[in-house]
């Protein structure tokens, strides 16, 4: 099992930048791929990013293709999501998760989960 805690959300304006962390322990980072998703109130989670278990393949979800970037860093068990150009739209707590199968676009792929950070965009 692998347990999973984020880290970076807050309070920003409309147009500034965040990035999230994800700190994995537990078990060896690099057998995992991980994902993105992030949930607004009143709404179904919804896939952000994702990225294989070497950093080879990424993928994203039109809302934020442009504006977020997924990496990760497997000597360090972090997976990161830059979010730039923020719109108020894009407030949700976001959630990181991992699954040993290949990157998963939709949430019935992952296995394990982080607790979330809450990210707020001020219009």
């Amino acid at each position: 099992q692998v347990q999973l805690v984020e880290s970076g959300g807050g309070l920003v304006q409309a147009g500034n930048s965040l990035r999230l962390s994800c700190a994995a322990s537990g078990r060896t980072f690099s057998n995992y791929a991980m994902g993105w998703f992030r949930q607004a109130p009143g709404k179904e989670r919804e896939f952000v990013a994702a990225i294989a278990r070497s950093g080879g393949s990424s993928y994203y979800a039109d809302s934020v293709k442009g504006r977020f970037t997924i990496s990760r860093d497997n000597a360090k068990n972090t997976v990161y999501l830059q979010m730039n150009s923020l719109k108020p739209e894009d407030t949700a707590v976001y959630y990181c998760a991992a699954t040993t199968q290949y990157a998963s676009t939709t949430k019935y792929g992952y296995d394990y989960w982080g607790q979330g950070s809450q990210v707020t965009v001020a219009s």
